[in-house]
């Protein structure tokens, strides 16, 4: 089976990672661009990283900010026109609570750009279900309860709406199309003893795959590490149980369910990503990554509510360096090690590389 989670995508681009370093003149435009429309969610879930107050990702986000029909409009055919290969859209709030997602979804189905989204998969129905079936790569849906009383328990919710979004994923499945449909359980003390469960159950929906992950409670790894010790080999055992028991050609689980230090402490000056896979938030401002959208004071690069998305990007390659993670970025980090690998690439010493 060919891999879907790997750190070596961005090596299939290799101009990209020659354009990266500021001494090179010449900026490239982003592979991948997150887009959160929105800030509105229908769930309140206990967990939430932008409503933590222990969490920095989110401190400077309005609930009440959407990217406007027009600007999105304009957004689309920047991405089309500068060749950016894919869009994810993302909270923020859930992108299905959009009021014109319907629209830019039918819009970038027109073009080459590829698209994809996360959601609550709450609002998964309806003709915005049949356009992701068939036009979308992938929908991730994030999960933490195992039934109506525990989902309710974490997302503030009505007492059925578990079983709503299971029946969500059934039809979606039943549809047809090409798109790829996976879920993330987000582990925390509450649901530890149940991934099995969970993970049976979401495969016998139709589920194509299941990405077990942490709940990140902190800016500091070892306090993560600590709270999910007393549970982690528990946790562990079932996801062996079930990758042993229920993972085929039509099921994958991965397990990103581990310990977190390594994406927590920066020790390089720049970030390679930022240019790689930026934000465009809800308020129509510029960030670095999805850790650190809505961070004015250390993830912000730019905004576009006065220009454009390719005015901004071609406008100044040294605002891509402005933010020092070994300064601003010691909590978690989707990128550390993607970025740790792109440093070793950039760093190779060209008198030697021949020596493979």
């Amino acid at each position: 089976m060919k891999q879907l989670y790997t750190k070596m995508k961005i090596f299939h681009y290799k101009e990209k990672l020659d354009s990266l370093p500021q001494t090179v003149n010449q900026i490239l435009p982003p592979i991948h661009i997150r887009i959160k429309p929105t800030n509105v969610c229908n769930h309140n879930c206990k967990y939430c990283a932008y409503k933590s107050d222990s969490l920095q990702l989110g401190k400077d986000m309005k609930i009440k900010d959407s990217i406007p029909k027009d600007k999105m409009i304009e957004i689309i055919q920047d991405l089309e026109e500068i060749k950016t290969k894919a869009v994810t859209f993302s909270g923020g709030g859930d992108p299905f609570c959009y009021p014109y997602l319907l629209e830019t979804v039918k819009n970038i189905s027109k073009t080459n750009i590829e698209f994809a989204s996360l959601t609550n998969g709450s609002k998964l129905s309806g003709e915005l279900s049949e356009i992701f079936a068939y036009k979308a790569k992938w929908i991730r849906i994030s999960m933490d309860g195992w039934d109506d009383k525990s989902y309710k328990f974490y997302r503030g919710v009505s007492g059925s709406e578990y079983t709503k979004i299971m029946k969500n994923i059934e039809s979606f499945k039943k549809i047809g199309g090409k798109c790829y449909l996976g879920v993330s359980i987000i582990v925390d003390n509450h649901n530890s003893s149940h991934i099995h469960e969970m993970t049976k159950r979401l495969k016998n929906v139709g589920v194509d795959s299941v990405k077990i992950s942490p709940c990140i409670i902190d800016n500091d790894g070892t306090k993560n590490n600590d709270y999910h010790k007393p549970f982690f080999e528990t946790v562990k055992e079932q996801i062996r149980q079930s990758t042993a028991t229920l993972s085929d050609n039509n099921f994958e689980i991965y397990d990103s369910y581990h310990e977190l230090e390594g994406k927590f402490s920066k020790h390089y000056n720049w970030c390679p990503y930022l240019q790689i896979l930026p934000v465009i938030g809800a308020d129509m401002r510029i960030y670095s990554c999805q850790d650190k959208a809505y961070n004015l004071d250390s993830g912000f690069i730019g905004s576009i509510k006065d220009k454009s998305f390719k005015e901004f990007w071609f406008s100044d390659k040294n605002n891509f360096f402005s933010i020092d993670p070994s300064n601003v970025c010691n909590h978690h980090c989707v990128s550390n090690e993607k970025n740790k690998m792109i440093l070793e690439y950039l760093n190779t010493d060209e008198h030697h590389k021949m020596f493979v």
